[in-house]
């Protein structure tokens, strides 16, 4: 039988589920507003008629984007950051968390406290430009000159990540890496066969966060990658919008859509792969966060 809910409780309910429509509609409808302004005409942009639904359909600024070959370009380009960056990021996090998950790493205290000192204080924007450019340099020294490597490997750290996978480790119980151990298997078996299997959720989240910011880094990849054949998806989006916003280059513009139409139907391109990939990862995603959030 169940409880009747008294008038408080049926209150803090109603309103609950009030705040919680408002939020999902608040963060919902740029996505919205971003769809109907990609696909209305230049009146209905450019003088704030598009609301909630398009206006003049037109479908020639997404035909224009994907008739661009920089468009694809950049594409590419960002999957291949996102791809070998999360790969990198992930190698790097999950071997440094096994290490600092074991009692008898030498001088693990010391470790620890250094990977948490980095979040507490950081060495500043410009020391690190300057590491990057030196690491710029030594890869230009041994042969290798696309600076998608250098956003790559030099941005393959995180230590909040870290740490997720560090305490998710932890909680793996002993006995079962000792029973591993007593079989015969080596410390990369333990950790391929025992730590990884049973951490998933949180392997699934920490690499979630890694593939985001890969896919939206913007700022180092517009400072380190000068060639703009090798631009990331959101370089691009920000030099078209440098370019849209010069009166000199938009003097002659004479299409059926607005220059903002072609902006918002890249953001729309540009968020399509990660709302495809964030459902089947979702599952995951509050588990690995509670496992790894919390030391027991």
């Amino acid at each position: 039988m169940r409880r009747r809910l008294e008038i408080s409780e049926l209150i803090f309910k109603v309103l609950s589920y009030l705040f919680l429509a408002i939020f999902a509609i608040a963060c919902l409808y740029p996505f919205v507003y971003a769809i109907a302004a990609s696909l209305s005409g230049y009146h209905e942009v450019q003088y704030g008629e598009v609301v909630l639904f398009p206006k003049n359909v037109q479908f020639k600024a997404f035909a224009d984007m994907f008739n661009n070959n920089m468009f694809w370009n950049s594409y590419s380009n960002t999957l291949f950051l996102t791809f070998y960056g999360t790969l990198w990021a992930m190698g790097v996090a999950i071997l440094g968390a096994y290490a600092l998950s074991k009692k008898r790493l030498l001088f693990r205290k010391f470790f620890n406290f250094f990977l948490v000192f980095t979040m507490w204080f950081s060495a500043g924007m410009v020391p690190q430009y300057l590491n990057y450019l030196a690491t710029q340099r030594v890869f230009s020294s041994i042969g290798i000159t696309d600076d998608k490597w250098l956003v790559v490997i030099a941005m393959g750290m995180a230590a909040m990540n870290i740490i997720l996978l560090r305490n998710a480790f932890e909680g793996v119980p002993s006995e079962i890496e000792e029973a591993a151990i007593v079989d015969g298997a080596t410390e990369f078996q333990v950790l391929s066969k025992v730590y990884i299997p049973m951490t998933k959720s949180t392997i699934a989240t920490v690499a979630l966060f890694f593939a985001i910011s890969r896919w939206n880094g913007y700022y180092w990849a517009r400072q380190m990658i000068k060639d703009a054949n090798e631009h990331p998806l959101q370089v691009f989006i920000r030099l078209k919008l440098e370019q849209f916003m010069d009166p000199e280059q938009m003097a002659g513009w004479r299409e059926v859509y607005a220059s903002d139409s072609m902006i918002y139907a890249l953001i729309v391109c540009s968020v399509i792969p990660i709302l495809i990939i964030y459902p089947f990862i979702q599952k995951y995603f509050a588990k690995g966060t509670n496992v790894g959030g919390v030391k027991e």
